[in-house]
């Protein structure tokens, strides 16, 4: 019996979304390595990896199978947190975002396994209609992931050293009324989706609260 699993058990690291996963974890450790010696090389590997989130999500469901980028997106984002911490005053603005996006994503996986559902994009019982939008509307939520990771690498790309964030974005948008146009949008695109993690962790956690209270009366 087991000769006869283990094939099967390696084939699965062999899928084309986990293929894509291990593509992307070298393309940030190399982008990581010299995000400071060259930003721009550094940016464009950055892109290519987050674009790849994309494409592994779509070759898993294309093979019916979990895709496993999702981790390998939050390290990503994670970094370029922490990194945009240490040449952004004050410090605690991006950690602050790092925290909510890692603790808004881990309470809906967990409540997600604790009512029983197969996929923690399942929210079609919430009572937040842009919660519902989000995941409901791949275009909407594509457009809010892509605007916040193209917002932290311009802030990356235009970031000196312990500047204020807000002295960085108003003098990007005073050059011109196109510059001012791109940042709105966004901004916007960034705002909405800090708005749905803030919306999903109170969801969340109801959840969880309530799955406490209903196992303590059933005891």
């Amino acid at each position: 019996m087991t000769s006869k699993s283990r094939p099967r058990t390696i084939s699965v690291y062999l899928y084309i979304p986990n293929i894509i996963g291990y593509i992307r974890v070298l393309l940030n450790c190399y982008a990581f390595a010299i995000c400071f010696t060259n930003k721009e090389l550094f940016s464009i590997l950055y892109f290519i990896s987050f674009v790849c989130d994309a494409l592994d999500g779509w070759f898993a469901n294309l093979v019916k199978f979990q895709p496993s980028g999702l981790f390998w997106t939050w390290i990503s984002t994670a970094c370029l947190l922490v990194i945009l911490s240490q040449v952004y005053r004050p410090i605690f603005v991006f950690l602050s975002l790092l925290a909510l996006d890692i603790a808004s994503h881990w309470l809906q996986m967990y409540s997600t396994f604790l009512v029983g559902k197969s996929n923690h994009k399942d929210v079609k019982d919430s009572t937040s209609w842009l919660f519902k939008l989000y995941y409901g509307n791949r275009m909407f939520m594509g457009y809010c992931c892509v605007a916040c990771e193209v917002l932290y690498i311009t802030l990356f790309l235009l970031a000196k050293e312990s500047e204020k964030m807000t002295d960085v974005l108003l003098c990007a948008a005073k050059q011109s009324i196109i510059y001012s146009a791109l940042l709105a949008l966004l901004l916007f695109g960034w705002a909405t989706k800090q708005l749905v993690n803030i919306i999903q962790m109170k969801t969340a956690a109801d959840l969880c609260v309530l799955y406490d209270l209903n196992k303590k009366r059933n005891a």
